[in-house]
């Protein structure tokens, strides 16, 4: 992991924008010692620790490219080495030297440090109690969550808890992957009793975690580790905070109705691309101008990324309403009044459920569409495999049904617990598709087995266990000789 210290240039740097929450920080080097003195510090501080959520390296790319990882599509793109680094980790030849994974590694650091510093300062501030319970509950939240995205890629990881400074041991060894556990169910617990439930927020606060979000996102620990019966009780906790699933599955894919009565948590955009497209103060999303047909002008930009397969397309059942919201097919729907043609891809396919209008986005570097990371959805999801997995089946149907009815789909009963198992986990690969779920769920069901079966029946006959955790990055093993690498690279 990176070297942390307790200056760092623009360490709380966020951009301006009058949609979001996301204020303007100074944006020159901030020493601690004297910034974290006023109640509108501390908000700089912790809309700091938000953005690097939104960057390339985590959710504005790395994240969602999971799905070509897993069989859902392939990159598509240019052709060539054009997305080389994801190429190989698809076909199941990653190398300790690959780009996508160093950004893997590297991108929750500095969410770390930042959420570290918050709760290192904030503590001892003389503000509003409430605020500064919230802020602290939304660092746990933010530091629990970029850990599960460390802990699930890799394995053991370096855990640090508190700002390191210069004269420290600035080179740690990793950590046995059971105490990252620990401390990110100890964040996410202390950040469910901190944080207030959404409905408490206004307007412009709406995308910062909640109640809701930290009990979602525990339970999706919990779901991780098999510990089915806290599942289930957190999952009735968040449907107690008034969650629901949109009557439209579209509708958590429009960008007039972002933060829906269904969104728990969700990377928030708004379209202004900052200092430049590619930097990380950038505030517009790449989905829409990546994943567009390319060569259609169906979209701005249109690059022809994360081209669906013809595996998963067969995978719908007959009458599932999303797939005309997920993907573009031969005489699907139109999109913004344009036909599709299959030509556009090399499958035949590509993914439409987080394209934007030029009405709304007119140039590759404006998009302001957010991306999911929690859906109720999900929630329910996640309760019916617990409840199937603790041997209540038919519990578990309501549920599972209450997704499948959204989706036009008949209901499930009366399958045994296998079946059943079976069924919910192809219910959240077509629910979640190209949301960055489906590489997690293949990895943890049966120490990852279920993992490896689906790919070889697919065709990637490389997949292998060792694979199942990423590498540890040549780079940072060079630099920090204490990092050990994961077996088999």
């Amino acid at each position: 992991m990176k070297k942390y210290f307790i200056l760092i240039l623009a360490m709380f740097m966020s951009v301006a924008c009058s949609k979001s929450f996301l204020e303007k920080a100074p944006l020159d080097s901030i020493n601690t010692a004297n910034f974290f003195q006023t109640k509108e510090d501390a908000i700089s501080a912790i809309n700091g620790a938000y953005q690097p959520l939104q960057w390339p390296k985590l959710y504005n790319m790395r994240m969602w490219t999971t799905d070509i990882m897993a069989g859902n599509s392939i990159v598509g793109a240019g052709g060539g080495t054009d997305g080389i680094e994801t190429q190989d980790e698809a076909n199941f030849v990653t190398t300790t030297d690959n780009a996508g994974v160093l950004d893997l590694w590297r991108g929750p650091s500095p969410g770390i440090l930042r959420c570290n510093i918050i709760l290192q300062k904030v503590p001892d501030m003389n503000i509003d109690e409430n605020l500064k319970n919230r802020i602290i509950g939304e660092a746990k939240f933010l530091r629990g969550l970029y850990y599960f995205i460390l802990v699930r890629f890799f394995g053991d990881v370096p855990l640090i808890t508190v700002p390191q400074e210069p004269g420290d041991d600035l080179r740690p060894s990793r950590t046995d992957k059971a105490a990252v556990y620990e401390q990110i169910i100890a964040d996410l617990t202390d950040a469910e009793q901190l944080l207030p439930p959404r409905s408490s927020y206004s307007s412009s606060d709406l995308g910062r975690a909640s109640k809701g979000a930290a009990a979602g996102l525990l339970a999706k620990v919990y779901l991780t580790l098999g510990q089915w019966d806290k599942v289930v009780t957190l999952a009735n906790e968040v449907e107690s905070l008034g969650y629901a699933l949109n009557p439209n599955y579209a509708d958590n894919f429009d960008v007039d109705k972002k933060n829906s009565v269904e969104s728990l948590f969700e990377i928030q955009y708004t379209g202004n691309a900052g200092e430049g497209f590619w930097d990380n103060t950038n505030q517009a999303s790449w989905l829409s101008t990546f994943t567009g047909p390319r060569n259609s002008n169906m979209v701005a930009g249109g690059w022809g990324w994360n081209q669906p397969t013809q595996e998963f397309v067969d995978s719908y059942e007959p009458g599932d309403l999303r797939k005309d919201v997920t993907i573009l097919y031969d005489g699907c729907p139109q999109f913004d009044g344009m036909d599709y043609d299959p030509g556009y891809s090399t499958t035949g396919y590509n993914l439409r459920k987080f394209l934007v209008p030029k009405s709304v986005a007119s140039s590759y570097d404006n998009s302001p569409m957010d991306f999911p990371i929690l859906r109720y959805a999900d929630v329910l999801l996640m309760k019916a495999e617990a409840l199937n997995n603790l041997g209540k089946t038919s519990e578990a149907e309501a549920p599972l049904n209450e997704v499948r009815a959204r989706a036009g789909l008949p209901a499930v009963t009366g399958l045994s617990q296998a079946d059943f198992k079976a069924k919910v986990l192809h219910e959240r690969r077509m629910e979640l598709a190209f949301e960055g779920q489906r590489w997690f769920d293949l990895i943890r069901v049966d120490n990852g087995d279920y993992g490896l079966n689906f790919l070889h029946s697919i065709g990637k006959v490389n997949a292998t266990s060792k694979f199942l955790l990423l590498p540890i990055p040549q780079k940072e093993i060079d630099a920090n000789p204490n990092l050990t690498q994961n077996p088999g690279y």
